[in-house]
């Protein structure tokens, strides 16, 4: 076993407690002769040696003679049985929450200011602040128990998380109204005894769940229905729309990289063209702050009074500048991210390339410039062999807010679920008796 590394304090300190008088009987405190703990803790600013002496009522017959009272302010100093101070377990729950670091990451910050292991880091974090986050958490049950009250009960939501490498399943049970958290923990199986298990400490709660809010994960489903078989159930629309949304993801992704393809065959050479900087500028665009770029001074005087004409000449410096910024747009264009189900980039990349093409051509009938043609016709002919795909996917993306809307209509009256699911039901008949031409993605 490794020697431990002395610990040499900065300050010596002795607590009391602040009590003077025995809460059972009223007579005066005594201090006891021993210390109830005594160890050296580090803090994030110095090393302190901290002690505490208990108190007890002198009298052998009175309820307090048996009790040892200890100081509060000292017990805010650490934890029983730790020798970090709350500073350092608040400053590396911080880091791990906050930042995603890593034990090593959070052990090359702490090194500086307290002796600690990387293998203690870890030990602290998961055996001291997080049960430290859960108290905390649950100061706010009068909260929870105020929307209780307000809505006869409790509307949870369930939901979870896979995290990479193998790692257990998360489990999350939310308060749907609050967001608080009131249960999660990891998942070592997905089946129905262990959603059972999970859910089982709900039944001990003083306030009814009056619904449950979930996806239709394997096991889930029958796991409230016995826990919890007086709780109404509704799947999440989230979680609806997502996978009726996957066929049209797929079909959108593939269009995507091939339109991707398409427009790097036509139009690559023009995108990988960068124009030389203007004399003096050395590639820097726009520099803002304390010391930005001095004005260049005129090089003559403008006229005081000069005609008006039908068209002005661009100078030629400006014209590059507005076909490459058009270029920058294009390129920037190729590698734009969607969010499902309804911001689909295949889509939307298409709509907006168009724009780029219809503009350029604007541009052009003012002023005639290679790189602006070239960028036109070759978006263009790229774009043509996709027009019947980009209806098919934007069809099915009406479907799909047509869909979003029957669910969750703003209306001031809410609707009954029968209602709701009368509506999505005739829609989704109606779609299904549209004619073969109409696409199916």
């Amino acid at each position: 076993m490794r020697t431990p590394k002395p610990l040499y304090a900065h300050e010596r300190r002795m607590y009391h407690p602040e009590l003077l008088t025995c809460p059972p009987g009223g007579d005066l405190l005594v201090m006891c002769n021993y210390l109830a703990w005594d160890k050296t803790v580090q803090r994030l600013d110095r090393v302190l040696s901290v002690a505490s002496r208990p108190g007890c009522c002198r009298h052998a017959t009175c309820a307090g003679s048996r009790m040892r009272l200890l100081a509060a302010e000292g017990q805010r100093i650490a934890l029983r049985g730790s020798t970090y101070g709350y500073d350092v377990l608040v400053r590396l729950g911080w880091w791990r929450q906050e930042y995603h670091a890593t034990y090593r990451e959070i052990h090359a910050e702490l090194a500086s200011q307290v002796c600690i292991s990387e293998s203690h880091v870890g030990y602290l974090y998961h055996q001291v602040s997080l049960p430290l986050l859960a108290c905390h958490e649950r100061q706010h049950r009068d909260h929870l128990a105020q929307i209780a009250q307000q809505q006869g009960g409790l509307i949870i939501a369930l939901d979870g998380l896979a995290p990479q490498g193998g790692e257990p399943h998360i489990g999350f049970i939310r308060a749907l109204t609050s967001g608080l958290p009131v249960r999660s923990g990891w998942l070592c199986q997905q089946d129905q005894p262990t959603f059972e298990a999970f859910l089982e400490p709900l039944k001990h709660l003083e306030w009814p769940i009056r619904a449950v809010l979930s996806d239709k994960q394997t096991g889930l489903v029958p796991a409230v229905a016995t826990v919890l078989p007086n709780s109404r159930y509704q799947f999440c629309q989230a979680h609806y729309l997502r996978n009726l949304a996957e066929p049209l993801t797929a079909v959108d992704s593939a269009f995507k990289m091939e339109r991707r393809k398409t427009v790097r065959e036509h139009v690559g050479d023009v995108l990988r063209q960068e124009p030389r900087p203007a004399p003096g500028h050395a590639g820097v665009l726009t520099v803002t702050g304390l010391l930005p770029s001095p004005l260049e001074k005129p090089t003559a005087p403008a006229a005081p009074c000069a005609p008006l004409r039908d068209t002005l000449p661009v100078p030629e410096a400006e014209a590059d500048e507005v076909i490459t910024q058009r270029v920058r747009h294009t390129r920037s264009l190729r590698t734009l991210k969607g969010r499902p189900p309804f911001r689909l980039a295949g889509i939307e990349t298409y709509e907006r390339l168009q724009n780029v093409a219809s503009l350029s051509l604007d541009l052009l009938a003012t002023r005639y410039e290679s790189r602006l043609a070239q960028l036109s016709q070759g978006l263009q002919v790229a774009l043509a062999p996709f027009a019947q795909i980009s209806q098919e996917v934007q069809q099915g993306a009406a479907w799909l807010r047509d869909i979003a809307y029957i669910l969750e209509p703003p209306t001031a009256h809410p609707l009954s679920a029968a209602h709701v699911a009368g509506q999505l039901r005739g829609y989704l008949d109606t779609v299904l008796r549209l004619p073969k031409g109409t696409p199916t993605v």
